[in-house]
């Protein structure tokens, strides 16, 4: 097409339309591209008396085919008079480049074609240009009412578009009002449940405070009396050594019986209060581990030697196995010698026949240390019970003693950072294990 007068605008904008349409393109991008181009002319006109307006379809390097339109201007058109890229033309169609050739410069835009639309062969070309090509020119009025048209219907989308987005806001409004709502609702239930868990922890804090100061009442009353009776039990036994000495005047077979029961009886009592008072230091956190690097061998060697006079049943035996080397950890050897000492004296006392075995392994970072018997065994819903102050396990094997050794034994292994826990069945005997870190706690 020449464009050479104003009425040619006109006549640019309708062909472009024309065959924006006829390749396919979206109403809208038919108005956007008749659009760009009758502000392009208009230009061109104005500045160089015209130019020359080529259609082509291209392919792009994405394979899409995109509708290109040239114009190339009757007169020499320096870059820096004009340039349509600075302007609101170019948000019109996808591409507008000004192209640089030999003779003079171009301007060149582009839009791409729908992938959904008809392929447009070389044949299918052939048809648009022929059809294009009978359609005889509108005139200036015409191309105006088209305007109009494209106006009033673009006028009809805006507004119809105002309507929904009115539909919309009034909506947003609506679900605000119900969202805020529901976060008061929140927030008033999250305070009266804050306002609860407050209560609650203050009455925890009053119920703890409670406890530990009846703790600490237990632990001076058990510490009291432990004292009281130490020195008068002392005397006791230490009357009955008199009357049984040899040197004192002799006693008949009953009296010699009566005075056993005696110190028998006040030996118990004595154990019982050293146990109530060994038992109060570690409640109360008076006992303090001496730590240093512990070799385990002698230690085991000590057992072995001290408590081989307990196993006085012939049906049982105490094996003590030695560690292997290099048997080394940080703790306080007193307080592991006592622990262990404690399971290998309970072991001897409630196993009938069979053995009493100590061990040591290494695993990681941590020795585990075995007591296991062959005695009758402990149910499962007992193995925490029997850490519990005073409980002893029923039945028909129980013997004497306090209830207090596995507790306290429990309390110094956790004083040296470990943990003491027991596998056992009844009947098939059972296994307390002294976990404890190599580096100490």
């Amino acid at each position: 097409m020449a464009l050479r007068v104003e009425h040619d605008i006109f006549l640019v904008r309708q062909r472009g339309r024309e065959v924006a349409a006829a390749v396919g393109l979206e109403h809208q991008d038919q108005v956007r591209i008749a659009t760009a181009l009758s502000e392009v002319a208009r230009d061109l006109l104005h500045a160089v008396g015209g130019a020359d307006v080529t259609f082509a379809v291209t392919a792009a390097d994405d394979g899409r085919q995109h509708l290109r339109v040239d114009l190339a201007p009757v007169g020499p058109l320096p870059r820096e008079r004009y340039d349509p890229r600075s302007g609101a033309v170019a948000r019109l169609v996808d591409r507008l480049d000004m192209v640089v050739g030999e003779r003079d410069t171009v301007v060149r835009m582009s839009r791409r074609v729908p992938v959904n639309a008809q392929a447009l062969t070389p044949e299918r070309l052939a048809e648009l240009r022929t059809a294009l090509g009978e359609n005889a020119p509108g005139s200036a009025l015409d191309e105006l009412t088209a305007q109009n048209q494209q106006l009033i219907a673009a006028l009809d989308e805006v507004r119809s578009q105002r309507d929904e987005l009115a539909v919309l806001n009034e909506e947003l409004a609506e679900t605000n009002r119900g969202v805020m709502a529901l976060y008061n609702q929140l927030t008033e239930e999250l305070e009266e449940t804050n306002r609860g868990v407050v209560a609650l922890y203050g009455e925890l804090d009053e119920k703890s405070a409670q406890l530990r100061a009846a703790s600490e009442s237990k632990s001076r009353f058990l510490a009291n009396v432990s004292h009281e009776l130490r020195a008068p039990v002392t005397a006791i036994i230490g009357l009955g050594r008199l009357l049984a000495d040899s040197s004192s005047d002799p006693l008949t077979a009953e009296q010699a019986r009566q005075v056993g029961l005696i110190r028998s009886s006040a030996a118990d009592l004595l154990g019982l209060v050293n146990e109530l008072l060994d038992l109060a230091k570690a409640e109360s956190g008076r006992i303090e581990p001496d730590w240093a690097e512990v070799d385990l061998r002698p230690v085991f060697g000590q057992l072995r030697g001290t408590l081989r006079a307990l196993a006085t049943r012939p049906e049982v035996e105490l094996v003590v196995e030695e560690p292997p080397a290099p048997a080394v950890l940080r703790t306080d050897e007193v307080l592991l010698a006592q622990v262990l000492r404690n399971l290998l004296h309970n072991g001897l006392k409630f196993t009938e026949r069979g053995e009493v075995r100590l061990r040591a392994e290494r695993r990681g970072d941590r020795w585990q240390l075995t007591v296991s018997d062959t005695g009758p065994g402990i149910p499962a819903e007992l193995h925490e019970r029997i850490f519990e102050e005073f409980y002893q396990v029923p039945g028909k094997t129980r013997v004497g003693g306090t209830g207090l050794g596995l507790p306290y034994a429990r309390r110094l292994v956790t004083l040296l950072g470990g943990s003491l826990d027991l596998a056992s069945e009844p009947g098939r005997g059972s296994t307390f294990t002294v976990s404890l870190p190599v580096d100490g706690a």
